[in-house]
């Protein structure tokens, strides 16, 4: 018999967004004879409403799907759930759980939550956000089934917090690998985010400033002061070129292909997609040190907390620490991360 999965708090698919909407793309991709999918969608994101994509049933909300929007955007997706009554819920971040205790009195819907990467911890948000982020998070792993994570040091932080056994379930990676010609070979490092401060991009940037490494530095620069700030201070070296945002997968293919070491500053935020996409390209890795990004790499990729540190790591050049350093890394992602695995073990929850 087949098992009805409605998925809450995505902007939608076609994934043109993040890491939940490029999830959620590969789990209908991926996805059992025996599980059919609905997925709510922000109708404010798509000119083109299509009614089914990845055999999934596409149900459409007109509010914004981030932002203060996305709080009655999870909540309207719910009450809707509560009418299309499916066998399982599975809601993608917080922001809409203050609904849970409600939901759980109108439906019989078993609850899978992924509460995401302690959101309320990020730097970007102020103190009356962080603690709407916080209460949202404990009513999500009050009230759900199945709390997942995505990161051991999530899971870690729910069983203290929390005395909640949660699953830990990452990212894949694979479809990051493209079947085209890659290009030749560079002679530059890679860095790849969001502009934010607590992705360390100023450390990376103040490091290779002061080194003759090649840099090219992926990101939405003009997206804030922030960023248009480390534009103008850093855009004039010569070894370091920065990149607005390339959402084509066969670009970027061709740009990580090339790259002989990436660089990932991300310091909160659990698994990041960019990291365990990196990965499967089988280069060498440089990551900020943090518990987060320790567990992803499973302690074998290099680490730096400095712009000291870093410096030291790009001088350094020990060529075969590097290749033992690349190819622990694409190891642990065809052991890790590829979507065939995450897919089955999210099926396995519902």
């Amino acid at each position: 018999m087949n098992k009805k999965v409605s998925i809450v708090g995505t902007v939608g698919i076609p994934a043109c967004y993040g890491g939940f909407e490029s999830l959620v793309e590969n789990l209908t991709l991926n996805v059992s004879d025996d599980i059919q999918y609905t997925i709510y969608c922000s109708s404010k994101s798509y000119k083109k409403k299509l009614t089914h994509h990845n055999n999934a049933e596409l149900i459409y909300i007109p509010l914004k799907a981030n932002g203060i929007q996305s709080i009655p955007y999870d909540i309207l997706s719910l009450i809707k759930c509560c009418i299309h009554r499916p066998d399982v819920v599975m809601i993608l971040g917080v922001s809409g759980c203050i609904f849970l205790p409600i939901f759980r009195l109108l439906s019989r819907s078993y609850v899978v939550t992924n509460i995401d990467g302690l959101e309320w911890k990020r730097d970007k948000w102020g103190k009356w956000t962080k603690r709407f982020l916080k209460w949202s998070e404990a009513l999500a792993v009050r009230f759900s089934d199945v709390v997942i994570t995505d990161n051991q040091a999530i899971t870690d932080y729910v069983k203290d917090e929390y005395s909640i056994d949660s699953h830990t379930i990452a990212y894949g990676g694979d479809h990051a690998i493209r079947n085209i010609e890659s290009s030749p070979e560079g002679d530059y490092a890679l860095g790849l985010c969001r502009i934010e401060p607590e992705n360390n991009v100023a450390m990376i940037l103040e490091a290779f400033s002061k080194t003759e490494t090649k840099l090219k530095f992926i990101g939405n620069w003009q997206a804030s002061e922030f960023g248009r700030n480390l534009k103008n201070k850093y855009s004039h070296f010569e070894n370091i070129e920065l990149l607005d945002p390339i959402y084509d997968l066969d670009e970027l293919y061709k740009i990580r292909s090339a790259s002989k070491l990436y660089l990932h500053g991300h310091s909160a935020g659990g698994t990041n997609p960019s990291l365990v996409e990196m990965m499967h390209f089988g280069v060498p890795i440089i990551a900020y040190d943090c518990n987060f990004n320790r567990h992803s790499t499973q302690n074998k990729a290099c680490y730096f907390d400095s712009v000291e540190s870093l410096i030291s790591l790009l001088n350094k050049n020990d060529i075969n620490e590097l290749t033992i350093n690349a190819r622990s890394m694409k190891e642990v992602a065809l052991a890790c991360y590829t979507w065939r695995k995450v897919s089955q073990a999210y099926e396995n929850t519902y």
